[in-house]
């Protein structure tokens, strides 16, 4: 999913403090839900101060065990456009950090997204053009939708590329299924070539080569 990169910076750079360390508060993603009453928060964004050292933080856990016999906390949380936060009780030291926004991260990822999309749409013209390069995209990328990485290999044996061969040996594909048809595709591609891999050193030589030139063993498995 692409996001907006955009708007989330916008929430990122605003400043805004706790009133009870002066350390600014992390933008996080908000819980699914209202911890309290099972509404939603508003927004997809609040800001949280993740400061362990925070008074009202490190208070809280005396606080809310002698008045609830519980093991929780609180941390200071406001919600975009309010003046004004509010503690928030968080059960663990850990909580709301996983959810803090990174913008490198989201970055990485609309890139990733962005160049998935444009091998997709360039798959339909690349036998025409004998372009390789949407077909490695989109098999290489383990999070691109697997229907179009199916559809890359089905064209690994049309585009008849070589070059292909380093890349998708040396790349662990976690869909053994996927992992099998590229390695049909690879063979189809050898052979077309009338090449064979080398069973020892795994350079390529030909179909009928007794020995292979590159290490000098025996190329019968």
């Amino acid at each position: 999913m692409n996001i907006k990169f955009k708007d989330i910076e916008d929430y990122v750079n605003e400043e805004i403090y706790c009133p009870h360390c002066k350390t600014r508060l992390s933008c996080c993603q908000t819980p699914a839900f209202h911890v309290g009453d099972g509404l939603g928060w508003g927004s997809e964004y609040m800001y949280i101060c993740l400061n362990d050292k925070c008074s009202l933080f490190v208070n809280g856990w005396d606080f809310i065990e002698a008045q609830f016999g519980r093991s929780s906390s609180y941390r200071y949380m406001q919600l975009p456009g309010e003046s004004k936060g509010t503690p928030m009780m968080v059960g663990s030291r850990v909580a709301f950090k996983v959810s803090e926004i990174d913008l490198e991260a989201i970055n990485k990822q609309n890139t990733r997204y962005n160049k998935e999309k444009k091998a997709t749409q360039e798959l339909d013209g690349c036998l025409a053009k004998n372009d390789l390069s949407p077909v490695l995209t989109l098999l290489l990328d383990e999070a691109a939708d697997i229907a179009s990485r199916r559809r890359a290999c089905e064209l690994l044996p049309q585009i008849k590329d070589l070059s292909c061969l380093d890349p998708l040996r040396n790349h662990c594909f976690r869909d053994e299924d996927l992992q099998s048809r590229v390695n049909l595709a690879l063979s189809q591609i050898l052979a077309a070539h009338y090449l064979r891999e080398c069973p020892k050193c795994m350079e390529l030589v030909k179909t009928k080569a007794v020995v292979c030139k590159h290490c000098g063993c025996g190329t019968k498995d």
